[in-house]
């Protein structure tokens, strides 16, 4: 992009008049984005939407104050007329002495590299190959033994285009430009009992080629629904668990949501004060990774300008990171690392789903979790799951309105092996996950 786009030269005339009308220093990001969307159901057009959105959002610092915010009228006389009276608003709210931009030497040692993040060919996909798309999951869904149990289909494809701009007052430049693509399907079932059990399939990339195909999609989402046919409650009792990789990111989220710096300060962390402690087993080992070229979660900086590297958060099971942003590590006393979570890079085992469960031997292969809730503060957690009993080391009868509970600083010290399947629609690419010893209510 051009350091003339006019979308950044607005986010930097937005600066210089904040200053002018009084701000010790300001920070502003505007945006352009254009998405469409396409839901099928049924063997039709349910909803076909295409919005193109702009904005500007200000950050401003006024004689120890603080205020963020926005506006999608980006006329010059509107943006001037709107960060005046930001500014005037900021001047009335209490002071806070920990608000300030990062220091500057935080945006130093930007890697020199090509993230890869926007498809060239994106103008290619146009509305008749949304529509096949869409058209086509439906159709391999329904071709898919064991169809006639098959009471709905819905698919959906998207497209995503996102131009961000961000500049400080003291010195940060940065524009970004990334492309998104995602089909679903989902599809729901008749049981012999009357219950309409559904199961779903997806993916996301940067790039439309990343994609795999409609058939692939809408055939696995069948089969997992299917699948779900003559579901029963299985016994309560502690055992083996497997979590299939695409669901496992829930469960991780739990475990990454208390590393944050707003957690710790506000002591909502169950993490808080364990730095350096022995959190998880071995098994445990994964790093935040920026800088995957087509990552979901890749970046240059954050959303503070902050460089984007590459830092450990568990190293065989040790906790050696936190997510420090820049007001709450002031707050806390700690070096900022980053806003907020990019990609994660595991250190993957070397079997595969299969032969987990072949060394698991008796337990519960969990392939989704529902509803439930998880406290960051104290680690407990109470979890409803669907998946399959595993009996001998196979898939055996199809389980499901199970509950899982008990403590993530327990349940990630029996953490006993990591699959070498990294779930490739997610920027957390979980594996499959097996655990000791857990806690099944049931019947």
């Amino acid at each position: 992009m051009a350091p003339n786009d006019s979308m950044l030269v607005i986010a930097q005339d937005a600066i210089a008049f904040a200053r002018k009308k009084g701000a010790n220093e300001a920070a502003a990001g505007a945006y352009r984005v254009r998405n469409v969307e396409v839901q099928w159901r049924d063997g039709k057009i349910e909803k076909v939407s295409e919005a193109t959105t702009r904005g500007l959002g200000l950050e401003l610092y006024v004689e120890g104050r603080y205020s963020s915010v926005s506006t999608s009228d980006l006329r010059l006389e509107a943006v001037q007329r709107f960060v005046e009276d930001a500014v005037a608003l900021t001047r009335k709210l209490a002071a806070d002495p920990h608000r300030a931009l990062p220091d500057p030497s935080l945006y130093e040692g930007q890697a020199k590299v090509d993230l890869d993040l926007e498809d060239p060919r994106y103008g290619e996909v146009d509305a008749l190959r949304r529509r096949k798309i869409a058209e086509d999951m439906e159709a391999a869904a329904r071709s898919v033994k064991g169809a006639q149990a098959i009471l709905s289909v819905t698919t959906g494809f998207g497209d995503t285009m996102a131009e961000s701009f961000r500049a400080t007052s003291n010195g940060f430049v940065g524009a970004r430009r990334v492309t998104d693509f995602g089909m679903s399907a989902q599809v729901s079932v008749k049981d012999p009992d009357g219950r309409r059990p559904e199961d779903w399939d997806a993916a996301s990339a940067r790039h439309f080629a990343a994609l795999p195909s409609p058939e692939e999609v809408g055939r696995n989402a069948a089969a997992r629904a299917l699948s779900r046919i003559g579901s029963r409650k299985g016994e309560s009792a502690l055992f083996a668990m497997a979590v299939e990789n695409r669901s496992a990111g829930r469960l991780l989220g739990f475990l990454m949501g208390p590393l944050a710096a707003s957690a710790l300060q506000q002591k909502r962390s169950f993490l808080d004060g364990k730095m350096g402690q022995q959190i998880a087993s071995a098994k445990l080992d994964l790093a935040d990774d920026p800088l995957v070229p087509r990552g979901l979660g890749s970046r240059l900086f954050d959303s503070e300008g902050i460089a984007a590297r590459h830092f450990p958060v568990f190293e065989k099971g040790m906790l050696r990171s936190y997510y420090v942003d820049n007001y709450y590590g002031r707050k806390l006393g700690m070096r900022p690392t980053t806003r907020g979570m990019s990609n994660l890079a595991w250190k993957l085992g070397d079997r595969g789903p299969d032969a987990l469960l072949a060394d698991m031997k008796e337990g519960f292969l969990v392939t989704g979790f529902l509803g439930g809730n998880s406290n960051g503060t104290t680690g407990d957690f109470s979890l409803g799951a669907q998946g399959f009993r595993v009996r001998g080391g196979k898939v055996a009868e199809v389980i499901g309105e199970m509950n899982v509970s008990g403590n993530h600083l327990e349940l990630w010290q029996r953490l006993a092996a990591v699959g070498n399947d990294p779930y490739p629609y997610s920027a957390s690419k979980t594996p499959t996950l097996v655990f000791e010893g857990v806690q099944f209510a049931g019947v």
